[in-house]
């Protein structure tokens, strides 16, 4: 019997209200995104954004695609370390939400049947370190500390990282630690931060062989 190809984890998001307006296309695989055209690296559908800066997060490659534009500039440069470690294609556009990944990661995922559940991390960016553990838990919970000392990096207030962590914990219905365990630059503790969730990511996202179709839980349930 020929075992049928595992389900693509994927899905397209839009909203546009008077408050928030966002496309956000994502893929946990990597590839082609439902909106693009797979025989070109650079299609995107049209959209109603318009930026005056040159976008902050592109990149396109025979795996992944990401096209990032939160309007905020070092924003963009966080989750598109986190898009490219994790082993995500992504677009985004994203003008007043900024809580929309992790809700868009918890469909694309689906059940959490034959994956691994847990993954954990240690990334360095020079100076900095930082570890994030997290479980596919169904349980969302998050307790983030990256001990970042500076009012802003850019334009963005270095509380809203935090923030944003908890949120795609709190949306993506995952239990999530993050904690930056040394560093002097602001920047290098944001990014290695971002940089081990997304490996913590790519572990327990895994399809685990030969567990296809089990729970990953003493209860039988998530």
């Amino acid at each position: 019997m020929t075992t049928p190809p595992p389900r693509a984890r994927s899905t397209i998001l839009n909203r546009d209200t008077n408050e928030t307006k966002i496309q956000l296309s994502l893929n946990l695989d990597g590839g082609p995104l439902k909106d693009q055209d797979p025989t070109t690296s650079n299609s995107q559908p049209n959209d109603s954004f318009t930026s005056d800066a040159k976008l902050h997060a592109t990149q396109a490659s025979t795996s992944q695609y990401i096209d990032i534009d939160s309007g905020i500039g070092f924003l963009d440069h966080m989750l598109h370390a986190l898009a490219k470690h994790a082993g995500w294609s992504v677009r985004l556009r994203c003008r007043g939400d900024l809580h929309t990944l992790g809700s868009a990661f918890k469909t694309a995922l689906g059940p959490i049947t034959g994956l691994a559940r847990f993954g954990f991390a240690y990334c360095p960016l020079d100076e900095s370190l930082s570890r994030a553990v997290i479980d596919l838990s169904n349980r969302p919970f998050s307790i983030i500390d990256l001990g970042l000392k500076r009012e802003k990096i850019g334009d963005l207030s270095t509380e809203m990282l935090p923030h944003c962590l908890m949120s795609f914990a709190q949306a993506a219905g995952v239990t999530l630690h993050i904690d930056c365990l040394r560093g002097e630059n602001d920047h290098h503790r944001a990014e290695s931060a971002f940089k081990a969730l997304a490996v913590a990511i790519h572990m327990a996202t895994q399809r685990v062989v030969e567990r296809e179709g089990e729970v990953p839980s003493t209860k039988g349930v998530l």
